[in-house]
């Protein structure tokens, strides 16, 4: 990175902190830790330091079980000696009162439906439009048992769609989606539309029930959701007093209180902690289902698909084999055709650098990434406009206005970004 400045930032994008991150600095039960290192780097010291603070505190808990053996007998406390060893038991107790212990980790398990049966979802020249924008064009597919696929895309290109129409929530305007025998499909929604924001955390799972069956056994639910770092409080709780981070957290546990053979995850590593995503991550992984995961984490994508869906713009959606940086290795030789080096006449004057930036310019430069940002804002919620059914009650002019703008909004974003990138290469 170019920039000279100082550089704070929050995020759980695992590989966005191996690049940038120069020191971490760490909220652990209450206390800020600075760590003078790399991401990685930062892991292994973690890892390292708990380990000894689990051995300290096993040594420090068998003597304070000793002494408190001592204290059971009877030994009178009155004698000079013995009135000094309560004293000390009394400070070992103190100092286990204010040990901070960890918070604990999500503790998820995946329930596995019956197999489901090899073909899974036939896709076949699927179409669908939001009015003056095409968003899938001609696509077909079979996927089939065991397949993990990602879909890659920016903000708003219409991934959520596909998913709804693999799902059978939206029907194709052209074409066909068949599933296939035997299907339990459970979904993770990004916008977690599936969540009663005025119901607690304890319903919205078990749906008013005390139990929920996991695994061929029966478990209350307050224990079920204390595996999703949920203390008996706070499975009380209006789901609207909840944070991003504990809503995503809820919804895993409504996920995977259901037995699937289909996974269909819209965004699911939002707001989750790196631990919450190891974790979530490891379970994809080892899962014998079919998994269709939507996620901009691209480690995450990296460590658990198999393949990837990229939108390509216009409508057009290509797969490509591995995960995201699999995708980036082979798009330059698939959408960027090697062209021959030009020849080069030495005799002619070498040509003027380009020129450095004016305050006018710099000015922009600084300015433009806030109206990518808004354009893009803009373009999604003009998407979640058009794909409310009631959308088309509005007048028609209102309709033509909003289809208009959403056909001019992907040039004025492709512009902004051509001249992002003219006066940063200018500025260097």
């Amino acid at each position: 990175m170019r920039w000279p400045g100082t550089l704070l930032f929050v995020t759980h994008d695992r590989v966005f902190l191996r690049k940038l991150a120069t020191r971490i600095v760490e909220l652990d039960r209450g206390q800020l830790t600075s760590w003078e290192c790399t991401y990685d780097k930062y892991l292994e010291r973690k890892q390292s330091l708990l380990e000894a603070e689990e051995r300290q505190n096993a040594i420090f808990d068998k003597k304070l079980a000793q002494e408190e053996t001592w204290l059971r007998k009877g030994v009178k406390a009155r004698r000079t000696r013995n009135e000094g060893r309560v004293r000390d038991l009394m400070r070992l107790r103190d100092e286990r009162r204010a040990r901070r212990e960890l918070s604990g980790a999500v503790n998820m398990q995946l329930q596995t439906a019956e197999r489901s049966g090899i073909k899974v979802i036939t896709a076949k020249n699927l179409s669908y439009d939001w009015p003056g924008t095409p968003v899938i064009r001609d696509f077909s597919m079979q996927i089939v048992r065991g397949d993990k696929i990602g879909l890659i895309g920016p903000n708003g290109c219409g991934k959520t769609t596909l998913l709804n129409l693999l799902l059978g929530r939206l029907a194709p305007q052209i074409g066909t989606v068949e599933h296939g025998t035997k299907l339990e499909i459970a979904y993770f929604d990004q916008h977690r539309e599936q969540l009663d924001e005025n119901q607690t955390v304890a319903y919205n799972v078990a749906g008013g029930n005390e139990s929920v069956q996991i695994n061929n056994s029966r478990r209350h639910i307050i224990s079920y959701l204390e595996d999703f770092l949920f203390p008996p409080d706070r499975s009380r709780t209006p789901v609207k007093a909840l944070s991003g981070g504990e809503r995503n957290r809820l919804l895993l546990a409504r996920l995977f209180a259901k037995p699937s053979n289909v996974l269909m995850l819209d965004e699911p590593t939002n707001d989750l902690d790196v631990e919450t995503l190891d974790l979530l991550e490891d379970l994809l992984v080892e899962y014998s289902g079919t998994l269709l995961l939507v996620s901009h984490d691209r480690e995450f994508l990296n460590n658990v698909v198999t393949s990837t869906l990229v939108f390509e713009g216009q409508g057009g959606i290509k797969e490509y084999v591995g995960g995201y940086d699999d995708w980036l290795r082979q798009r330059p030789a698939q959408t960027e055709p090697v062209q021959k080096e030009p020849s080069v006449d030495r005799n002619k004057a070498i040509a003027p650098r380009p020129r450095k930036l004016n305050y006018k310019e710099q000015k922009e430069l600084e300015s433009l990434p806030k109206k990518i940002e808004d354009l893009d804002k803009e373009l999604d919620d003009l998407h979640g406009q058009m794909s409310d059914p009631g959308y088309y009650r509005l007048p028609p002019e209102t309709i033509k206005i909003n289809a208009d703008r959403a056909e001019q909004i992907p040039g004025e974003l492709e512009q902004a970004y051509a001249r992002w990138t003219e006066l940063e290469e200018r500025k260097a």
